[in-house]
């Protein structure tokens, strides 16, 4: 009966419970914050930048191997290869900055002119400043001085410049010699023979013209090592082709070429594989 009424005590041991561990939501919600943010700093820092770094680093993510000119658009040879060629980004974008700089150039010689012309306001500001065509092409800036039948630079059959065409030379030798850039000088005329005979006759002519083009260019600032030919072509070259003998073939074209300069250069060695 005693072993009876004992009593049988139990222990039960329930398992503590730790509180929860922090899932890992937040640190994804961190990094997308922070990958937007450096997106960002991106696109602002690039909206600050020249069309030619824009430019260039296109052209890297183009083409980051610098393979495109070997497999085609894609740097992996294989399957995915294409026979197009890339865009030339960055050759463009050069072509463009240094056309950018010749539209520059031709500005500072349009202000130039008028300020030469200024000076003689007798003879008016337009008269000769009409006769100057400035045209942007693939070997520079040419700037031609082109007759007309009322002798405008030089008298007629002379290669001696009347004095407000030198005065005009001069002023464009200032900002010439600014540029830095390199000079080439050609003397044209009309197919009409020269009066003297074979003594002297077109060739001549169009050599001394350049020839004296080059004297006021320098006279004007220009330096000796920036000129890199004088050449008379005589009627060989003629701005009007289907008329040999009009008076707008008389002309002296002065091409100036510049330098690329130091942002160019880093541009083009960037683009290079």
């Amino acid at each position: 009966m005693k072993n009876d009424r004992e009593q049988v005590i139990h222990i039960v041991k329930r398992p503590r419970k730790h509180a929860a561990h922090h899932g890992g939501a937040w640190k994804v919600a961190f990094a997308d914050f922070m990958t937007s943010m450096m997106a960002l700093f991106l696109v602002l820092w690039l909206v600050t930048q020249s069309s030619e770094v824009r430019s260039a680093i296109a052209g890297y993510f183009q083409d980051p191997l610098g393979r495109a000119h070997e497999f085609g658009t894609s740097p992996i040879p294989g399957k995915g290869q294409t026979t197009m060629a890339p865009a030339p980004t960055i050759s463009m974008s050069m072509t463009q900055g240094a056309n950018a700089k010749l539209t520059r150039l031709t500005q500072d010689i349009r202000d130039a002119l008028s300020g030469a012309a200024g000076k003689d306001g007798a003879q008016g500001k337009d008269d000769l400043g009409s006769h100057v065509i400035m045209e942007v092409t693939p070997d520079g800036l040419r700037i031609s001085l082109v007759e007309d039948s009322t002798d405008v630079f030089f008298m007629s059959g002379s290669p001696t410049p009347l004095p407000r065409a030198e005065q005009l030379i001069e002023a464009i030798g200032s900002v010439l010699a600014a540029s830095g850039g390199s000079v080439s000088i050609e003397g044209h005329t009309d197919s009409h023979p020269y009066a003297n005979g074979k003594a002297y006759s077109n060739w001549e002519l169009s050599a001394d013209r350049a020839n004296a083009a080059r004297r006021a260019l320098v006279i004007g600032g220009l330096r000796e090592d920036q000129l890199q030919s004088v050449r008379g072509l005589a009627e060989r070259d003629p701005s009007v082709p289907g008329d040999p003998g009009a008076p707008q073939n008389r002309r002296v074209t002065i091409t100036v070429k510049l330098a690329p300069d130091a942002k160019d250069q880093a541009i083009a060695s960037a683009s290079s594989p």
